[in-house]
């Protein structure tokens, strides 16, 4: 959708989904994002069996040593993939599997660098594309910017969500060291200039379309900050996280009006 509504022509949209390095480009980020939540799986298996046990895979169905291999075997063809495309997308690639390996081995246990690679992450999914084809690079980095600041509130609120099994094994999240308050304080504020920040680009963009979509995305975050404010449970932060996935979603829709 990057590709047929930011980057365009919308007109060549049939040729696009013929392209073969359109689909290598696709096929390579799918294949180091499998990659990534394998390896956040194999680290995480402990604290897994206490914040969600029913949905535990390697060492229920998976043996370990199998993870690590299917891991490396999606490393390896996203690597290839982008060796292939350009030696941009290869070191762009190479970045991202380094990162994806040291935030569920060390950073994820840490408060806030790992909830910011994650999101730094997502948004550099977008990114690539426009590293690739060098068009239309402010329309894409705004909403590279919109997944980088859904994501990075998502993170955070799943931290508080599984409070209970990252404080058991050790995990030094934000939740854990300021509690839940002031790291409600804290999303407040993220949320606010994210929003800000989302109208200021669409406006400098002069886009119209950009500019009504944020102004009234000022409803939905403010409905969001109140419902934030009144979360005090494990099933109300689960909640607010799959609201964070909806908004995505949205997000990715709104492209098709741009």
């Amino acid at each position: 959708m990057v590709r047929i509504f930011l980057i365009g022509p919308k007109e060549n949209w049939l040729d696009y989904l013929y392209d073969f390095k359109q689909f290598m480009i696709v096929f390579a980020t799918i294949s180091i994002a499998a990659a990534g939540y394998i390896i956040n799986d194999y680290f995480d298996v402990k604290i897994d069996l206490i914040n969600k046990p029913q949905e535990v895979i390697i060492g229920k169905y998976f043996k370990r040593r199998r993870a690590i291999l299917i891991h490396q075997i999606l490393n390896f063809v996203g690597l290839a993939i982008g060796f292939y495309l350009s030696l941009k997308v290869f070191l762009i690639n190479f970045l991202v599997i380094s990162a994806l390996w040291f935030y569920s081995e060390r950073f994820k246990r840490k408060a806030f660098i790992g909830n910011f690679l994650v999101a730094f992450l997502t948004a550099f999914s977008l990114i690539i594309l426009g590293v690739f084809y060098q068009k239309n690079i402010s329309l894409v980095n705004i909403y590279a910017l919109f997944a980088f600041s859904i994501s990075l509130i998502r993170e955070i609120i799943k931290d508080m969500e599984d409070i209970r099994g990252d404080a058991r094994y050790g995990c030094r999240t934000l939740p854990i060291i300021w509690g839940i308050r002031q790291t409600k304080i804290l999303l407040y504020i993220f949320i606010i200039s994210f929003v800000i920040i989302l109208l200021i680009m669409a406006y400098s963009l002069h886009n119209q379309y950009l500019i009504v979509l944020f102004s009234l995305g000022v409803f939905p975050f403010s409905w969001f900050v109140n419902k934030l404010y009144l979360a005090d449970k494990r099933r109300d932060f689960k909640f607010l996280s799959k609201v964070c996935k909806l908004i995505m979603l949205f997000g990715i829709g709104s492209m098709i009006f741009v």
